[in-house]
């Protein structure tokens, strides 16, 4: 497999990544929450807490990079008391709290208190591109869209006012597939014909746009980077499945967490990776344990 092991020393990782941790920089930490930052099973981000903490103390961002729903993400934001940015629906929008930076960036609109960053069409066109174009395809699968609360809470173990508001899609609708791998090989190149962007999460099959989590993370880093311009803006990107690719490639460090359920995704980088032996959030508080805290000068 590509890439440097958590059992790697952090000096010798270090090396191998062309990073000095212990310059002056602008540490941004981006984060998948479903299998990363929040337990696969319970959702809880119980092992990752101190971590979270020292990270705050720091003034270290952590912004979650998710597929998760702006409701969904507001309510965990204020469970964690995380009080910048985030992303949503695999990187189909930036939400930047009003006034996080001094100038609202260019090409944002103002809503709910936040400035917002949209980079791909609405959930009702995908809804209608499903309805119009996967017909043959509708005994494979079932959408959030016709789910319940009650069966979709059931399906993944949210409890029901979570599900409701997972539902509460903005720009994507995910898919339980429930095909062989086959007929999803030959509805994804469907979909992709038509315009779709297919991402294979933890437990669904997201159709959107092409957006993804890489190109909204590149965006927001770009807006830290102006400014703060006397840093140099460092992205440490965490994630567990595959619809977290984009985001681990485009980051100076990209960080595979371990998943109970899947393999590591599969990166095209060799440099800047870090592997966790502990699952989940404890995988993710042990690897940037490593990374930040025993590099930077305390």
């Amino acid at each position: 497999m590509p890439g440097q092991r958590a059992t790697d020393s952090p000096d010798n990782w270090l090396r191998v990544s062309g990073l000095n941790m212990k310059k002056k920089n602008n540490y941004l930490v981006f984060t998948d929450l479903d299998g990363t930052l929040l337990d696969h099973f319970n959702y809880q981000a119980d092992d990752a807490l101190t971590v979270i903490n020292e990270l705050k103390s720091r003034s270290i961002p952590i912004i979650p990079n998710t597929s998760k729903t702006f409701q969904e993400v507001q309510l965990i934001c204020k469970e964690l008391q995380l009080n910048g940015p985030f992303i949503i629906e695999n990187g189909a929008a930036v939400y930047i709290p009003v006034n996080h930076f001094k100038v609202q960036p260019q090409g944002t609109v103002l809503a709910n208190g936040y400035w917002v960053k949209s980079f791909c069409q609405t959930r009702d066109y995908w809804l209608s591109l499903l309805a119009r174009e996967a017909v043959q395809y509708s005994e494979n699968f079932i959408g959030f869209d016709a789910l319940s609360a009650e069966q979709l809470a059931a399906l993944t173990g949210l409890t029901i006012e979570k599900a409701k508001q997972a539902k509460t899609r903005q720009y994507s609708e995910p898919l339980h597939w429930f095909g062989d791998t086959v007929e999803k090989s030959a509805f994804i190149k469907q979909m992709e014909q038509f315009g779709a962007n297919i991402l294979q999460g933890g437990r669904f099959l997201h159709v959107s746009g092409h957006c993804d989590k890489g190109q909204a993370q590149s965006w927001l880093s770009e807006q830290y980077q102006v400014n703060t311009p006397d840093k140099k803006v460092v992205s440490i990107a965490l994630g567990d499945s595959d619809n977290d690719v984009a985001m681990l490639e485009d980051a100076n460090i990209a960080v595979q967490v371990r998943s109970p359920v899947h393999r590591f995704p599969d990166l095209k980088r060799t440099t800047g990776i870090y592997r966790s032996t502990e699952y989940g959030p404890a995988g993710w508080a042990e690897c940037l344990s490593k990374i930040i805290f025993s590099q930077i000068n305390q």
